[in-house]
């Protein structure tokens, strides 16, 4: 009797911590969590009935002659060449702006696939606590990260090709920001997978970012001036954060605040090396998503990078506050329309949702709820790494 006493006793408990924890997530919620929940509820709920029924495609499933990698190796092609006019045998010629519809891109399509399903897996376990997300989950995280038949390596040698010229370059390292939410969503759902899994998954993540810091292309890709670097610095502290690695989210951090906001940003808020490309304002939109995305991936409460600001004045908040009228009035962009996907821009950008949550703007997320929540061009969700941003806050 005694012995079933307690064991009721050790359960009314148990079951007490489960609803306060439940109700303490429930208030520690921000409002405008809150509000981007009520807004995607119905479409990630959509979204995660579909991954319910698929199946995993990786790195493995296709090829192309034209790699110099082996099976287990993601391989692209750089977007902006094009075969030559004068010599359509020999190498590709830059045309920076104009995409090459005829490049291999069949392994990055697959990553944004395998991102779109643990993303709405995440989303859907977040708010529904059902583990049957989780066991879907690892089915996929085991085809990618695990199983010897078909996983990817944890290096980035082949992506960005260029015929003719390179067998991969540092600028392909910006392919894997799709990762991002593969890594985000293991911390969501961490807790439900199995340890076996989850270790050997953190392991492939930590050699990735070995690599990502270590390799040639890794620390070329670090140091280049614009949007390339923010995007190798969102993605290593991504994966460090779920590797719990705090000396290089530390030292993320520190790039931050010392090169890549001081040497990107102009003091007006605008980002002069994006508007001086062919597509100014998607570029634009695109680096300030990734910077906004480091400071809601690196801040703490000992150092808020959403509060940080340069001598000179140059922060987060001045690069919302410099671009948003233009996303939320397209006809007030001063620069000509970019060469490609003018149309296409903006979307549900991801600095206007946590641009609101961090600053209280309620313009901001008035006008992220606007706007595109499931673009479907290809070129759009490639710079959108961030499309189930639930897992985020």
């Amino acid at each position: 009797m005694k012995k079933l006493f307690a064991a009721i006793l050790f359960a009314a408990i148990t079951l007490t911590q489960f609803s306060f924890t439940t109700e303490q997530s429930k208030r520690d919620k921000s409002p405008t969590e809150k509000i981007a929940e009520q807004t995607l509820k119905k479409q990630i709920m959509t979204e995660a009935a579909w991954t319910m029924q698929q199946q995993p495609v990786t790195v493995t499933a296709t090829s192309s002659p034209r790699s110099a990698g082996g099976k287990h190796d993601f391989f692209s092609e750089a977007d902006y060449f094009w075969p030559d006019p004068k010599n359509p045998d020999g190498a590709y010629i830059n045309r920076d702006g104009m995409t090459n519809p005829d490049n291999f891109v069949e392994h990055r399509k697959a990553m944004i696939r395998f991102s779109k399903i643990i993303g709405a897996l995440a989303s859907a376990y977040k708010i529904t606590g059902d583990v049957k997300y989780v066991n879907q989950a690892v089915i996929h995280l085991k085809a990618w990260f695990i199983d010897p038949e078909t996983l990817m390596n944890p290096s980035l040698w082949f992506a960005q090709a260029v015929k003719g010229q390179f067998t991969g370059r540092n600028y392909g390292i910006i392919d894997t920001i799709h990762l991002m939410e593969v890594a985000q969503g293991i911390i969501v759902m961490e807790k439900a997978m199995d340890a076996e899994t989850t270790a050997a998954v953190k392991k492939w993540f930590t050699d990735y970012t070995n690599w990502l810091m270590t390799s040639k292309p890794g620390m070329q890709e670090r140091d280049v001036k614009n949007n390339h670097a923010t995007c190798w610095a969102m993605q290593v502290a991504s994966f460090a954060k779920l590797c719990k690695n705090e000396v290089v989210l530390d030292s993320v951090r520190v790039r931050y605040k010392t090169i890549l906001l001081p040497r990107q940003m102009g003091t007006d808020g605008s980002f002069p090396l994006e508007m001086a490309r062919t597509k100014p304002y998607g570029y634009s939109i695109f680096n300030l998503d990734a910077m906004t995305m480091l400071c809601q991936i690196l801040s703490s409460p000992q150092d808020n990078l959403w509060n940080f600001e340069t001598p000179d004045g140059k922060s987060i908040k001045k690069g919302i506050s410099y671009l948003y009228p233009f996303v939320a009035d397209k006809s007030k962009w001063t620069l000509k329309p970019d060469v490609m996907y003018w149309d296409n821009w903006p979307i549900a950008q991801p600095f206007l949702l946590f641009g609101a949550n961090a600053y209280h703007e309620k313009a901001c997320l008035t006008t992220w709820q606007k706007l595109d929540h499931n673009p479907q061009v290809e070129e759009v969700i490639r710079n959108l790494p961030i499309r189930h941003p639930l897992i985020w806050f």
